[in-house]
């Protein structure tokens, strides 16, 4: 082999590792909101959906150990020391949520916020009296995702309006509390869905961008998340932290 040809093979390696293991990007406040996105929390094989029992285990002691404060989504807009914070969010509501995810919760004391679709249909979802159990433990609170986890981009203004607001309807019938955060399927949304959202009583609403940025009132209704799932290792997890995401 050639010099020449040696150092096109090793441009090309890095290259390759560099578009799985983004260093590149800038690292973001460490002051600011880390809103982690999660679906599943059962053992089935890993469909970039769901992350293991174990997987998010390690990951809870990864940010214990770095001494992240853990929050709920209502919490972050009260939120005003400047150290490093978490939200752990989870969409759907799977019925993994109570039988895997909350004894891990309750194991850590660390709290999480589910975004419920009533409606759903096509998951084994949580059952009301799992739902109450959890919203009685102080360590979950509920959000609204929809009725039935439609694309809001897909459907005319009053299918919107009515799924954004009867979903926070069901949520607070089913909790006994009052439901503040929203979550936009498939994180599809357009400028007039965020205002039914503030329409209809929400104080924040979550989207599906990855990045990181600090919480104040011009993006409290289109906050960012991390995507983070079985396919994630300590590395990219570090990376998805500090830089918004591991990879192109």
């Amino acid at each position: 082999m050639t010099i020449t040809f040696i150092s096109i093979i090793c441009s090309i390696l890095i290259l390759v590792f560099l578009s799985y293991y983004n260093f590149w990007r800038p690292v973001k406040n460490s002051s600011w909101p880390r809103i982690l996105m999660f679906h599943d929390t059962s053992d089935a094989p890993s469909s970039g959906m769901n992350i293991s029992l174990s997987d998010l285990e390690i990951q809870i002691q990864y940010l214990l150990a770095k001494n992240y404060t853990f929050l709920k989504m209502s919490d972050l807009a009260n939120f005003n020391v400047q150290k490093p914070h978490v939200v752990l969010t989870f969409d759907d509501g799977f019925a993994s949520n109570h039988t895997h995810l909350f004894q891990l919760l309750k194991k850590y004391n660390v709290p999480a916020t589910i975004y419920l679709t009533p409606n759903i249909g096509q998951i084994e979802a949580l059952t009301p009296e799992q739902i109450q159990e959890m919203q009685a433990s102080g360590l979950v609170e509920f959000g609204a995702h929809t009725l039935t986890h439609v694309n809001l981009t897909k459907v005319d203004d009053q299918t919107a309006q009515r799924e954004i607001a009867e979903s926070k309807e069901v949520v607070e019938k089913l909790t006994g509390v009052t439901c503040l955060s929203f979550a936009y399927p498939y994180g599809r949304f357009e400028e007039r869905h965020v205002h039914m959202v503030k329409d209809a009583g929400f104080s924040s609403a979550v989207t599906t961008k990855k990045t990181i940025l600090p919480f104040d009132t011009q993006n409290a209704f289109t906050l960012p998340r991390l995507n983070t799932n079985n396919c994630t290792n300590r590395l990219q997890f570090y990376l998805v932290l500090s830089r918004g995401r591991y990879k192109l």
